[in-house]
Formats: C-alpha cells, structure tokens, sequence
C-alpha cells in the first residue's frame, strides 16, 4: 500500500457539508447558494444582523430543517447535540434526572468531567445554586437557572459537534468568563451563533457573517473579523459612508485596545491601519465633561449608607455609591446580586429600607429596564420616535432627526413605516432605546441594553454613546460593550456593599475564583468605594481628604499616561505609512525603522508605568 502524503494524513475530517443550499420562508429567501463546511476541530462563531437567518443556518446543520434545494451531508456517524434561544427541558423532572439519570452519586460525583461543569454552570456538586441541590424541580427555576442547566446538560453529552444558538442569553459575567475558558479547551467541533464580542474572541477560531442571503467567511474571531470586513468594505469602495464610518470608528476601538484583539488577523493588516491612520479617539473624555458638568452641575447621584432587604435576603447593606457629571460605570455582579435593584433605587422606584438616595437639581433620568415599557402597536416606528421629539443634539454638537437616528438602528427605508405591532421583540427592544435617546436625558441607566441586538446595532448605539455627554450607568454581562462604553466598573461582591474594581471585569473574575477556592478577596466589598467616595463613618475627615487627593492625583496620572499612549499610536501608524511610501529607499527605511524602534521603547516604558499607577490605584 502506498504512504499516505503528511498533508492529506494531517487534513481535518469533514463532519458537514452544505452545497448550494437555499433556504426561504414564503416569498421571503433567506440563505441562497450556500456551500461550506464544518470540519473536526473548528470553533466557529456565525454573526449578522437580526433576521438574516443566522439561527436558519444552524438548524440546517443540525438537520431540524430542509433545504428548499442543494444538500446538507454529514459523516455517518457524528454525534451532534443543539441547544437554541430557549430549552427542551422537561418541567416534571428534576435537575438529577435531567443530567445524571438514574447514576449512582458515588460515579458522576467521582467524574472529573461533570464535576468541571457542575462547579462552572451550577455551584459545585451539591448544586448551591439550587435550594433543592439536584432534587431541585425544574418547574420552578428562572430562565437564568434553566439555561445553566441545558447548558449542563449538552457538555456532559460531550458530542462531537457542538451547536449553540445564543449561549450566553441570561449567564451572568461570571458564567460566561467559565462558559468561554471550557468550550476553549474543549475538545470537539463547534458552531455558536452570539452576538457576544468578547466571547466570540476568547473562544472561535474562525467567523461566518450571514449577510443578505450570503455567508462570508473569516480567520479568527471578533477583531480579525472586523479587520476584514473594513478590509473588504475598502477594496468595494461602493460601501455606503455610513457603514464605512461605522466601521472607522470600531477599527479605532480595536487597534487602541488590548494587543491581543490584533494579533490573529492573517491578512495584510496594512491597508486596514492606512485606513484609521488618522481616526480621533471614540471619544473626547475632556469635552463629554465639560458639557456634562455644564447641564448637571456638581451633584448627580448619592446613594449613602442604603440598606434594602428582601424577606431574609439582604441585597444592600450601608452601602455607599455616589455618581458625578460624566462618569461612564458599569455594574457587574451574579445573578440575584441585586444589580437590577440598585438601578431601580437610583431611577427612583424603589425606596431603601435606610439610608437615603439624593438626586441633584439638575437630573433628568431615563430607564430602560429589561422588561420595557409597550409602545401604541398602531403608531409606526418613525411616528413613534416623532412622538416623543423630532431631533436630537449630541454633547459634540451633532444634530440626529428621528429618522437619522432610526438609519443609524436599523430601521431604514420601508422599515421605518413598520407597525409597532408587527415588529420582533429585539426590533422593539431597539425602538424603545431609541425613544428613551429621543427625551435628552442627561443621567441614563441601561439595565442589560444589549438583550436581542445584534452587532451593527451594538456598534450604532457605542457610536451614539461616545458623543453623549451625560452620567451613564450600565448593567451588562456583555463585557466587549462595558469595556467600550464604561470608563470605570463596580461590583456587587455579595456581602452587601459596591465595590469598586480598577481591574474591570477581569479584576471581578479573578476575585469571583478566589472566593470560590475560599481565598479572602480583601476588605469588605463597598470599602473602596467608599474610601473613594466619602468619609466613613470615624475615619479623621483630613484623612479621607488626603486619601482622595492621592487617588484624584493617579487618576489623572493615569488618564495622561493613557493620552500619551494614544498618541503614540497615531506616531506609530505614521511611520508605517511613511514606510510603505519610501519602499525602495533603503537609507530612508533605516532612519524610519530607527524611529519605530524608539516608539516601541517608549511604550514600553509608558505601558510600565500605566500598570504601575493602576496596581497603586487598585491598591
């Protein structure tokens, strides 16, 4: 028998393949002349726009729907499993019959595989997460809880080819974190329809976008997707500006982020910097400011000394939280933490059962809850932006009428004349944001604003977002968006009070894990914030005001840091593009390569000392 060429060994197995499918419902096509394939290994991550048929495409894979024409094969015999938006669980059961069937304790509990996942998705083997543990009914649970468990459920399975529609709907920051590290490492294919950007980085290896019947494909997650749409939209110079600008801006975010979001594109990533060489910041912190302290004033939000107690459960306990003009915070916490109720002490409707929550003179507030608000199912989408204001003006003093603004969300052309009635619950999800945008409110509170958009209307309101002066408090499990929007977050470590975390997200994961392993987190949740803030209660007044001047003091040393670094990238884009320019002049290119040398000395040192005065900050 003759040897079997390295490259053909090595080549991965073909688990599915679709050639030239189609697919439509009525007189509507959704995917024409598809063909592509899943091989062993992949982690693919499928993105586009609402309605573009995304959740279509995995249906078709998993063969729960047919073609209109073309074929879908798969090899004899793969074992997939699928979990979509909702659940197939049975209400009459319980979790142990649901995941352990009828196993002894003693072989699941010893199992080094399901008790990875049951200390991820569900609180350890005893199931603390559940009053019951595993006898716990399924009846009962909440949409959060029972997404654990389906969740528990399909990686226990272990099947060769994984397909995930929406995983991380009602996961908090923490199950997501766990959720992203184990399909990471997991071994097995897999196919996720998100619109989650930070999840997508952190766990596939290629991107599909479903865009207008087609499928394009991509290296990498989020960033090289990204990068190579722009790449794309660039050579087709008959993109519409609008998405160009878009997109101008996201490049921005990306390439001013972590190095790691840049580091997997495989194409020639020089066409995308020449074009955000000279792309401003997504915002001017300094401007936002201005304007915001201008229609605010000194006094925004105080919460001080607030307790609130449900039944036995104590939510908040003498914590304090004060918000000034223009700050951009985050809220991270797990589910039943009492985010939710925080942000409803802040907007007014509910009151604590002590302490007291102060509103400055100046405040207009706007609250966009996650159970919205029904909007008159006989007004159409543009009539009911007009019913609330015609235009608005952003703090840079950019002008949006009611139908730019319903451009920038999606709803163009005929779609603006659409029925309330007839829209999907994520379209009105989107009307209702932008009715809230629509009032001018100067303080804003968005509780999970990104439930059910997709990633060009995520983009549309971070863009919105950057040129909005006001206070902006934001409860998200989606952290790509809290890192692009939020200048600071705090957390709700459990134990009462509103902890401020300079590390971010992944500061709250870190201390999240430590507390698990039973490792002491540090001071009592809130006391940095309050150190912060204001003047606990015995501490020397001229105490707390040194320890705030030395904070107000590395922030600001930590903002200039940041500036120098930004403009150091704009240096370093020049020197690249002055690098292609001078190809064939080899002296030329020596001096200009000496310089990039020194850039990269400097940031060095610049990234040193930002990490030094944010380590002196957490501390």
């Amino acid at each position: 028998m003759p040897a079997i060429p390295p490259d053909v060994a090595a080549a991965p197995r073909n688990l599915v393949n679709l050639k030239s499918v189609e697919k439509g419902y009525g007189s509507r096509s959704v995917l024409r002349d598809i063909t592509l394939g899943v091989s062993a290994g992949d982690r693919i991550g499928i993105v586009g726009r609402n309605g573009d048929g995304k959740s279509t495409l995995l249906r078709l894979i998993a063969g729960l729907e047919t073609p209109d024409a073309g074929l879908v094969t798969r090899v004899g015999d793969l074992d997939l499993a699928m979990i979509g938006q909702g659940d197939e669980l049975d209400a009459e059961k319980t979790i142990r019959d649901q995941l352990v069937g009828g196993r002894a304790d003693h072989e699941w509990a010893a199992d080094p595989r399901f008790r990875a996942v049951l200390d991820g998705l569900l609180g350890g083997v005893e199931l603390r997460r559940f009053p019951n543990g595993l006898d716990s009914a399924i009846a009962p649970l909440s949409g959060g809880e029972r997404r654990r468990v389906a969740l528990a459920q399909l990686l226990l399975d272990s099947p060769d080819l994984l397909l995930l529609d929406e995983p991380t709907n009602h996961l908090d920051v923490e199950g997501v974190d766990w959720l992203a590290r184990h399909l990471a490492t997991r071994r097995g294919s897999l196919v996720v329809v998100t619109h989650d950007r930070w999840f997508l980085d952190a766990v596939c290896t290629a991107t599909w976008e479903v865009a207008d019947g087609a499928i394009h494909q991509y290296d990498g997650g989020y960033a090289a997707y990204v990068l190579a749409r722009a790449e794309r939209d660039r050579q087709a110079s008959a993109r519409e500006d609008r998405r160009q600008q878009l997109m101008r801006k996201e490049l921005a975010w990306l390439r001013r982020g972590p190095p790691a979001r840049t580091a997997k594109p495989k194409f020639r990533i020089e066409a995308a910097n020449a074009l955000i060489a000279d792309e401003p910041a997504a915002r001017d912190s300094v401007e936002l400011l201005r304007f915001a302290s201008a229609r605010l004033g000194d006094k925004v939000l105080d919460a001080v000394d607030v307790s609130l107690a449900f039944g036995d459960k104590t939510l908040l306990s003498d914590a304090t939280w004060r918000l000034g003009p223009g700050d951009r915070v985050a809220l991270v916490g797990i589910n039943g933490a009492g985010k939710t109720t925080l942000v409803n002490l802040l907007a007014g409707e509910l009151q604590p059962t002590a302490g007291v929550v102060e509103r400055g003179a100046t405040v207009k507030l706007a609250h966009l809850s996650q159970d919205t608000v029904e909007i008159p199912g006989h007004l159409r989408v543009l009539e009911s932006l007009e019913q609330v204001r015609g235009r608005i003006r952003l703090g840079d003093g950019q002008e949006l009428t009611a139908g730019m603004l319903c451009d920038r969300f999606g709803f163009r052309g005929d779609k603006a004349r659409t029925f309330v009635r007839d829209l999907s619950g994520g379209e009105r999800r989107r009307l209702q944001l932008m009715r809230l945008l629509m009032e001018e409110p100067n303080v804003l509170l968005l509780d999970e604003p990104t439930n059910d958009l997709d990633i060009d209307t995520l983009t549309a309101l971070e863009d919105l977002l950057d040129g909005w002066p006001g206070t902006l408090v934001v409860v998200s499990h989606d952290r790509y968006f809290v890192e692009r929007v939020c200048d600071d977050v705090y957390g709700l470590m459990g134990d009462g009070g509103v902890r401020h975390l300079p590390g971010g997200i992944e500061q709250y994961v870190e201390l999240r894990a430590g507390a698990a392993a039973g490792v002491t987190a540090g001071p009592r949740a809130g006391a940095s914030a309050r150190a912060a803030a204001s003047p606990r209660r015995g501490q020397p007044a001229q105490a707390n005001a040194r320890a705030g001047a030395v904070l107000r003091s590395a922030r600001k040393e930590v903002q200039r840091l940041e500036r120098a670094l930004e403009r150091l990238d704009g240096r370093e884009a020049a020197l690249h593009d002055e690098m292609a320019a001078s190809a064939t002049d080899h002296v030329r290119l020596r001096e200009l390569n000496a310089q990039l040398g020194d850039v990269a000395a400097e940031r060095d040192r610049l990234e040193t000392a930002w990490l030094e005065t944010s380590a002196a900050l957490e501390g």
